[in-house]
Formats: C-alpha cells, structure tokens, sequence
C-alpha cells in the first residue's frame, strides 16, 4: 500500500488528469499525500523587455496556483499537505521526495515531443530517471 505519494502539479491542462490518476489509486489508511507545485527560478528572476508587455504579476500567479491546489486539497478524501517551492522543477520534485520519503511521485506529461520537448526540456522525464522511488506519468488523453 502506498503511504507518502508526492503529487507535482503545474497548473496545466494535464493537472485535472493528474488528480482524476490520483483518486483512482489506492491508498493506505494512515495515507499522506503531497500535493506540490514548483516555480521554476529562472522565469521568477527574468526582467521582460521594456517595450513588451509584462505578463502577469509573480504574485497573481502565485495567488492562482495556490488556490488551484488548496481546491484540489479539498476533493481528496484522504490527508493532504501542500508545498510551493522555488527551483528547478525536476530537483525540487525530488528533493520533496526525498524529504518525504514518498513512495510513489505522480506527475504529469505534457505530451512535448521532437523540437519543442529539446527545447523546454522534460521534468517528467528527468524526475522518473532521478528519482529514488517509483514514479507514476501521467499523460494526455
């Protein structure tokens, strides 16, 4: 049975999937799951041009994503904890892990794939081949 499962969500499409995976596992009764997001550092730190628009404030995101999984948090029938870091995706997934000593990571796959995934990389990919436990990727339907 599992009792500490790391749940990472980004805020994409693919998180609605990622919590539907969630509650269709099967959990001990003494279950603790983690819901995470990570805000990755180097978007935090970079100034956008002057002469382009700026997107929306780090603090409307943070608000945003906060209150996306504080409702997700609710829909769990099972105990619950939630963790906002900063960092790069992939190693703040696992250090999370490990602090938690999880027995199963769920993330999500964004379905990237030729240049797209080169360029932006894959946390997903990354998380399963670094991890210290098993790793559930969930992908688009």
């Amino acid at each position: 049975m599992l009792k500490n499962v790391l749940v990472a969500v980004d805020g994409s499409e693919i998180a609605e999937r990622v919590m539907e995976t969630l509650n269709d596992l099967v959990f001990a009764s003494d279950a603790r799951v983690i819901l995470c997001h990570v805000f990755p550092t180097s978007e935090s730190e970079k100034q956008p041009p002057a002469d382009r628009p700026h997107p929306p404030s780090v603090k409307t995101v943070d608000f945003h994503i906060e209150k996306q999984l504080l409702s997700y948090k609710e829909q769990l029938s099972f105990k619950s904890e939630l963790e906002l870091v900063t960092g790069d995706p992939a190693e703040e997934i696992i250090r999370l892990a490990n602090i938690y000593k999880a027995d199963l990571i769920v993330i999500g796959s964004r379905g990237l794939t030729g240049m797209r995934r080169i360029v932006s990389g894959s946390v997903s990919t990354q998380v399963v081949e670094e991890a210290n436990c098993s790793v559930l990727v969930v992908k688009p339907s």
